[in-house]
């Protein structure tokens, strides 16, 4: 069997089975080294020598999660949960139920987009934002799995389209894999490659608050869990302040620098100097932070290493040469197969950060035999990387939500988050996925 199928397969089938995605990827990578001629030590060898491809990314990662925690010590978060409860809460009293719901879903929307670009806070506004206003939500009668939805696409939808924050970091890792494998792109052109794949979540969105889930549903109002009540955090205009500049300072750093290190460094500088909180407080906010993003800095790592001894066997090129001896220049066929299997590869793994090394290996040469543009191989690997976001049991982008939602105990992870944005994004994403492919 080729070496890089089985290695694949292995990484994939010890994901499903819930063995940690670090062990599977470095079984996988060991199990595909072997069969594929390097030997055990020599696989080892190029595993280890792989892993420093994501260290910037992996270290990008950590200091947005220290500077995600050192914004919510500064209050900013808790203002911005203040100010939705009083704006709701006025538009409830007056019974107008359809303007407060339009409200309620503008605001978690535009909070959950910002997290990805604007503050890039990841998923650590859910735990604020989401339990204090379950009351709300069942007094209104929102159905759950919409907010799932709506939160799902606020944590993908940007990092896809938009360079800034998470998204400079996710164009950074395919513009780089792309080039390791031999097809030179600009970051330039991949928010315009991503164009239709996003508009493919706008339409899932929009499925799911017009048709799916206009529905109403009745929860109980129970007490929430003593894990997700948040301490109180003193703040002032001048933490809040300094919070602001901290994130618009980041902005501008990474824009000018394109290095979100830089930039996350110097929103931390401005906080730490600025006495926003305690500075006995910095090192645990750093840490904080870290462990909050470790998980996918870990796989993105690992995943560098396998990515780097499936290329090293060479039995990607003969993988290629087989597929491509099948399909031929059937590239509707191709395309649609290769999103197919970036599914699975990425719904095993959970990130579609740490995928993107490991697909761009397979697809850049299979996508060039093909006879796919650059910009359809750009749109195949970003579309592929992104579908495991959606849907995924493992991924953050569902994980978040799911523990905000459930804080009461009211909303199971699989049906009511994972299977309804599988189908709300998952299906877009591989249609508009496939059409952007053979259109550019």
């Amino acid at each position: 069997m080729n070496a890089v199928l089985l290695a694949v397969i292995v990484m994939l089938v010890l994901s499903l089975l819930r063995v940690h995605v670090v062990l599977a990827l470095s079984i996988g990578a060991i199990v595909g080294g072997v069969v594929g001629g390097l030997g055990f030590l020599e696989t080892i060898e190029v595993f280890s020598e792989g892993l420093g491809g994501n260290a910037t990314v992996a270290l990008s990662y950590a200091l947005l999660g220290a500077f995600a925690v050192a914004i919510s010590k500064t209050g900013l978060p808790d203002v911005m949960v203040n100010v939705v409860l009083r704006l709701v809460g006025k538009e409830g009293e007056n019974r107008r139920k359809t303007l407060s719901k339009a409200l309620l879903f503008f605001v978690i929307l535009i909070i959950s987009c910002f997290s990805q670009n604007v503050i890039p806070i990841h998923i650590a506004f859910i735990p604020i934002l989401i339990p204090p206003i379950l009351k709300i939500l069942n007094e209104l009668e929102v159905d759950r799995r919409l907010i799932a939805t709506i939160l799902t696409f606020g944590l993908t939808a940007p990092y896809i389209f938009l360079p800034y924050g998470f998204g400079q970091i996710f164009h950074g890792i395919i513009q780089s894999n792309i080039a390791d494998n031999g097809l030179e792109v600009t970051m330039a052109e991949i928010p315009t490659a991503m164009t239709l794949p996003t508009i493919g979540l706008v339409v899932g969105l929009l499925f799911a608050i017009f048709v799916t889930y206009r529905r109403p549903r009745s929860y109980e109002n129970r007490e929430i869990n003593a894990e997700f009540k948040q301490e109180e955090i003193s703040y002032s205009n001048w933490t809040i302040a300094c919070a602001v500049v901290a994130i618009v300072v980041t902005l501008v750093v990474q824009y000018y620098s394109e290095s979100m290190i830089i930039a996350g460094l110097a929103g931390l500088m401005i906080l730490f100097l600025s006495g926003s909180f305690n500075r006995r407080e910095a090192d645990q906010a750093v840490t904080e932070g870290m462990k909050m993003m470790a998980f996918i800095g870990f796989v993105m790592l690992t995943a560098a290493g396998f990515a780097a001894v499936i290329r090293e066997t060479g039995h990607v090129e003969l993988l290629v040469e087989q597929v491509a001896a099948v399909i031929g220049q059937q590239r509707g066929l191709a395309a649609m197969l290769m999103l197919v299997v970036g599914l699975f590869i990425t719904m095993g793994i959970g990130s579609s950060f740490s995928t993107i090394p490991i697909i761009a290996t397979l697809f850049v040469p299979l996508g060039l035999a093909v006879g796919f543009s650059p910009m359809a191989i750009i749109v195949l690997i970003g579309t592929a990387g992104a579908l495991g976001d959606a849907g995924a049991p493992a991924s953050d982008s569902t994980l978040g939500p799911t523990a905000g939602l459930n804080a009461d105990g009211q909303h199971n992870h699989i049906w009511d988050t994972c299977v309804p944005t599988f189908l709300h994004f998952n299906i877009p994403l591989l249609l508009f996925g496939w059409i952007a492919a053979m259109m550019l």
